[in-house]
C-alpha cells in the first residue's frame, strides 16, 4: 500500500535509557523499525540494544560505527543473556538493568574512564524514570508501551525472562504508572501495551493498579485508552479481577496456552495450565470484553508426531483467533538449554528465536526427527490460518463476546486520528483482497457482526493480526494453502532447509 515505515509497538527501552542520561548528554534515538540508523551521526557514543533475532543487525551496525571511530555500547536482553556472543563486537557491554548503575556509567563516559563491562542488579522500580517519549518517533508507532513490573515467579523451563529479570516480581507504584501513562497520552497514544511478563500473578497488586487505571480512564474527556498485556490463565479463577480488567480498558490479553498435553505441561513446569478446561477459561475473558491471543509450542519431550493434529484440534476448540505457533526452542540462559546441552541435543547453528525465525529451532526432539518437528509446525501454521479455520475461531469469539458495561466518557467521541492508525485500518480491510476465500470469510463475518456490532473493534483487531501473520508467512516463502488443506502433516527431509531462518519485518514497513 506504500505506507511509510512504522512499528506495532513503541520501543520503551530507548526512551527509558535516554531518561537516565544526565542533562549535559545530548541524546538522539533511532528505532530502525521506523528509520535507518544515521551512520554519519556526530555522536561520540553509540548505544545499541536488541533481542537475539536482531543479533546480525546489532553486529553489523557495531562494526560500521567502530570503523568510523565511535565507541559502541551494547545493552539489553541479548547482551545480558548471551554476553559472550556480543562482547568482541563492542567497546562497552552493559548487562542487566540500568537504573542502579546509570549514575556511575554516565560519569565514566563523561570522564573517559569507562570500563569494558557494567553489570546492573535488580533495582527498585521506583528508580525507573519516565521515559523520554519526546525523543521517540511516536507518530509511527501503533501502540505505546508502559512497563509496570519486571520479573515472573513462575519457572517455565523454556523461558529466559526469569534469568534476565528474576523470579521476584518488582512493581511500580500505581501513581508512577499513571504519571507515565499521562506522558503517553500527551503523545497521542490511545492503545498501550502493559509490558509485564505476567500482569496478574499478584492479585492484590494487580487489582490496585487496575482500579487506578479504571479511574484514570474514566477521567479522560478526549478519548479513552485501550490496554493489552500478558496474563496467566489462572487469573480467570477471580471474577473480580476480570471485572476490573474490563472496567480499566483491557481489551487484548496474551496467554501462554502452549499445549493440550498434560505430560508436556508437567515437563516444562507450566503447572498453572494443568487440570483446567482451557476453552471454558478463555471464554471467561471473552465474556468480559477481551480478545485472547494464544501461544502454542511443539516439540516437548512428551510430544510424538501425533501432536500436530492434536494441537490443531485443540486450537480449533478455542475462541482464540490468533496463535503464535513455534517449535520449542532453548535460549542459551534457560534451564532447558542446560538440560539439552548435557543430553547432546542442542544444535549450535539452529535458531534460538522461533518467534522471529518462523518454524526453526535449536533443539533435537526426543520422539521425532527435527524434520518432523519443523515440517509438522509448518503444516499446523498453514492449517490454522486457512480462511475457513480462522473464521471458525473468530466466530467462536464473536458468539462468546460480551461488551463491558459502559464507563464514564465511554460514549464520548474521540477526535484524534493519527495517520498510522488510519493506515492500520486500511490494512485490516485489506484481508478481503487476499483472495476469494478471504473475501468470502470477511463477508460472512460482517454479516455476523450485524447481530453483535459491539464486537466489531476487536474483530478488526483480529483481522489486523491475520494480515500480519499472512504477510510474514508469505514473504518468508512458507505459506502453502495446499499443505494446510492436508488432514495430516506430510514430513520430508526438505523441511530441514527451513533452519536457514527468516528475519521478520513489521507489516507496516512494506505494505
Amino acid at each position: 500500500m506504500g505506507f511509510p515505515r512504522a512499528v506495532l509497538l513503541a520501543d520503551m527501552a530507548l526512551p527509558t535509557v535516554a531518561a537516565l542520561a544526565p542533562p549535559d548528554f545530548a541524546v538522539t534515538l533511532c528505532d530502525e523499525g521506523v528509520s535507518d540508523a544515521n551512520l554519519d551521526t556526530p555522536a561520540e557514543f553509540i548505544g545499541i540494544t536488541g533481542k537475539i533475532s536482531q543479533e546480525w543487525r546489532m553486529i553489523e551496525l557495531a562494526r560500521e560505527f567502530r570503523r568510523r571511530g565511535k565507541v559502541v555500547i551494547f545493552g539489553g536482553p541479548y547482551a545480558s543473556l548471551s554476553p559472550e556472543r556480543l562482547r568482541p563486537e563492542c567497546d562497552i557491554l552493559v548487562r542487566g538493568e540500568m537504573e542502579g548503575i546509570s549514575e556511575q556509567f554516565f560519569a565514566d563516559l563523561r570522564s573517559g574512564g569507562w570500563r569494558r563491562e557494567y553489570v546492573g542488579g535488580k533495582p527498585d522500580l521506583c528508580l525507573s524514570p519516565v521515559p523520554r517519549w519526546d525523543l521517540y518517533p511516536n507518530h509511527r508507532a501503533l501502540s505505546g508501551m508502559l512497563q509496570t513490573s519486571r520479573g515472573c515467579p513462575f519457572e517455565c523451563e523454556f523461558c529466559d525472562v526469569i534469568q534476565y529479570l528474576g523470579r521476584k516480581q518488582r512493581h511500580k507504584p500505581p501513581a508512577q504508572v499513571l504519571t507515565e501513562l499521562d506522558e503517553l497520552y500527551r503523545h497521542n497514544y490511545r492503545f498501550v501495551f502493559l509490558a509485564d511478563d505476567n500482569f496478574t500473578v499478584y492479585p492484590a497488586r494487580t487489582k490496585e493498579l487496575l482500579a487506578a487505571l479504571r479511574d484514570w480512564n474514566d477521567a479522560r474527556t478526549t478519548g479513552r485508552v485501550s490496554f493489552s498485556t500478558q496474563v496467566s490463565i489462572d487469573c480467570t479463577r477471580d471474577p473480580e479481577m476480570l471485572r476490573l480488567c474490563a472496567a480499566a480498558g483491557l481489551v487484548n490479553v496474551f496467554v501462554g496456552i502452549e499445549t493440550p498435553s498434560a505430560d508436556s505441561l508437567k515437563e516444562t513446569k507450566k503447572r498453572q495450565n494443568l487440570g483446567i478446561d482451557m476453552a471454558e477459561r478463555i471464554g471467561r475473558f471473552c465474556a468480559h470484553g477481551m480478545l485472547v491471543s494464544g501461544g502454542m509450542m511443539l516439540g516437548f519431550d512428551a510430544d510424538t508426531a501425533g501432536i500436530f493434529v492434536e494441537q490443531y484440534e485443540f486450537g480449533m476448540s478455542l475462541p482464540v483467533p490468533k496463535f503464535t505457533v513455534t517449535p520449542l526452542s532453548a535460549p542459551m540462559a534457560t534451564p532447558l538449554y542446560s538440560r539439552l546441552l548435557a543430553e547432546n541435543r542442542i544444535v549450535e547453528h539452529g535458531s534460538e528465536a522461533p518467534a522471529a525465525f518462523p518454524w526453526t529451532t535449536n533443539i533435537v526432539p526426543r520422539q521425532m526427527t527435527r524434520a518432523e518437528l519443523i515440517g509438522g509446525t509448518r503444516w499446523l501454521c498453514n492449517r490454522l490460518y486457512r480462511p475457513v479455520a480462522f473464521e471458525h475461531r473468530i466466530t467462536r469469539f464473536i458468539d462468546q463476546y460480551q461488551a463491558p458495561a459502559p464507563r464514564p466518557n465511554s460514549g464520548g467521541r474521540e477526535t484524534l486520528r493519527r495517520a498510522v492508525d488510519s493506515e492500520h485500518s486500511q490494512i485490516c480491510r485489506g484481508v478481503a483482497r487476499l483472495g476469494p476465500a478471504e473475501a468470502a470469510m470477511v463477508a460472512r463475518l460482517q454479516k455476523r457482526l450485524e447481530q453483535k456490532p459491539e464486537a466489531s473493534p476487536l474483530v478488526s483487531l483480529a483481522l489486523g493480526y491475520y494480515m500480519q501473520i499472512r504477510f510474514i508467512y508469505q514473504t518468508s516463502g512458507l505459506w502453502n494453502p495446499q499443505l494446510g488443506a492436508e488432514p495430516r502433516p506430510q514430513f520430508a527431509p526438505r523441511d530441514l532447509t527451513l533452519d536457514n531462518g527468516y528475519c521478520t519485518e513489521q507489516i507496516l514497513r512494506v505494505l
